[in-house]
């Protein structure tokens, strides 16, 4: 059994806890117990994490004599948008949640997500617990505090900043998933050794493999370092004015493949953040920003780890690069009309701009593109 192990988010009276271990769903109730007024929660699954991990939660919860109701959307991006989270805000105004009382959000980035902006608005704020049971919610979305829902015209364009009472990450959770899931999670555990710490890529380089193959003290290590970044990132920057855009490498090219696949099992997010990784980058090489081997290198990972790793890794046609350019036009880091870039002065040194020629940026993407039509 692996230790438990605590990343502390310092942000004032919104601090809290990140617990990372295995056995955390079993034992739930006497961690959350301590932030209850009375032995009631709501949680908030899907169906497919419902299925699997519920019961646990229910029993591990009954330990400490808490009483546990539930409500399971459908898995999938989709979910993520107006009718679910609707539905979820009014399903716990029927539970009659008030506002000294936590919801849970047991699941991954969606329901994270979702759940996050419905304790957000609920009675002006209410507080709540995220377990996240996938390896990219455990990394990256359960922590920090973003979330919100997807609007026709984009991801994550509606929502608040809210930070959780407290973060479960049971490693064992991750036995649950399907190797494709994995991998995407993978994805963001990829971006912060390029985004800000060149040794953890050197590790995950000779680790990555061990990860992905089911080990779970690698996959608690990872967890953890991807944590303690993140946290220190948002302590810096909680509302994204300045550092924490850095969090985003790879994301204005994966939001941008994500709509033009429509959101669909085609890509999954984790997957457009890698190729969008490897694709910031291409750019930065072409911009003389960092060495030419590094693009080369972070291709070679991302082959080696099995994983998707440009655009000819994605089934089916995608728009031209003129297109792709206007998708990228919605991301919600566009600020007064220009695109902002994270790129990268090497492996583990990105930064944020809004200064990429445009005629650059294409070429990278007719490249890719031209790479998957010969591909085809």
């Amino acid at each position: 059994m692996l230790a438990v192990e605590t990343v502390h988010v310092p942000l004032g009276e919104r601090a809290y806890d990140v617990r990372v271990g295995d056995g955390l769903i079993a034992g739930a109730g006497a961690q959350i117990a301590p932030f209850l007024t009375r032995p009631r929660v709501a949680v908030v699954s899907d169906e497919t994490v419902g299925a699997l991990h519920l019961e646990a939660l229910r029993a591990g919860l009954a330990d400490a004599g808490i009483d546990m109701t539930a409500l399971c959307l459908p898995a999938g991006e989709s979910t993520k948008g107006w009718p679910q989270f609707t539905r979820t805000v009014e399903w716990l105004l029927e539970q009659k949640i008030e506002r000294r009382d936590v919801v849970i959000a047991l699941g991954g980035g969606v329901i994270g997500d979702l759940v996050g902006f419905a304790a957000a608005v609920l009675r002006r704020g209410v507080r709540f617990v995220q377990i996240p049971t996938s390896l990219l919610a455990q990394v990256d979305s359960s922590v920090g505090g973003k979330t919100g829902i997807n609007a026709p015209q984009g991801k994550n364009l509606i929502g608040a900043f809210h930070q959780p009472t407290l973060v479960l990450a049971d490693i064992g959770a991750l036995d649950t998933l399907a190797p494709r899931d994995v991998l995407a999670g993978y994805g963001e555990v990829v971006k912060y050794g390029l985004l800000g710490d060149a040794a953890f890529f050197d590790w995950l380089e000779s680790k990555g493999p061990a990860l992905a193959a089911g080990d779970r003290e690698a996959r608690a290590a990872a967890v953890k370092r991807s944590v303690e970044m993140k946290a220190d990132i948002v302590v810096r920057d909680e509302t994204e004015q300045g550092d924490r855009a850095l969090l985003n490498l790879g994301h204005t090219f994966c939001h941008a493949l994500e709509a033009a696949t429509g959101y669909s099992n085609r890509l999954l997010h984790g997957e457009g953040v890698a190729i969008g990784c490897a694709m910031a980058f291409d750019l930065s090489a072409r911009l003389g920003l960092c060495p030419q081997e590094d693009p080369s290198r972070v291709a070679a990972h991302l082959h080696a780890m099995g994983m998707k790793r440009g655009l000819a890794d994605i089934p089916g046609d995608l728009p031209d690069a003129d297109a792709l350019i206007t998708l990228m036009g919605q991301d919600k880091k566009v600020m007064d009309g220009k695109l902002r870039f994270i790129l990268a002065r090497g492996i583990g040194d990105a930064f944020v701009t809004d200064d990429v020629p445009a005629d650059t940026l294409r070429a990278v993407l007719s490249d890719a593109l031209a790479a998957k039509h010969a591909a085809a």
